[in-house]
């Protein structure tokens, strides 16, 4: 079992991602998932998207959201 989360960790940003007609994980646990992290970190740091249609895979519209995700949270490289 882990310890606690402290310390800058409290803040890490979080974006989640889930296919709301994924077989194999269904989207009700990604939303306890997200729910219980909530209560591990500032919740105001915490993105939870769901993707109509989208089964256990990936999508055009996810990877766009996952780079601006990144974008906005890490510096530029020179």
């Amino acid at each position: 079992s882990q310890g606690p989360i402290s310390g800058a960790n409290k803040d890490i940003a979080v974006l989640q991602c889930h296919g709301d007609c994924d077989p194999l994980v269904p989207v009700m646990f990604g939303s306890l998932t997200v729910e219980k992290l909530k209560t591990m970190i500032n919740p105001a740091n915490v993105t939870f998207k769901t993707y109509s249609g989208m089964m256990h895979s990936s999508s055009l519209e996810e990877m766009m959201d996952v780079k601006q995700f990144i974008d906005s949270h890490l510096p530029p490289i020179d």
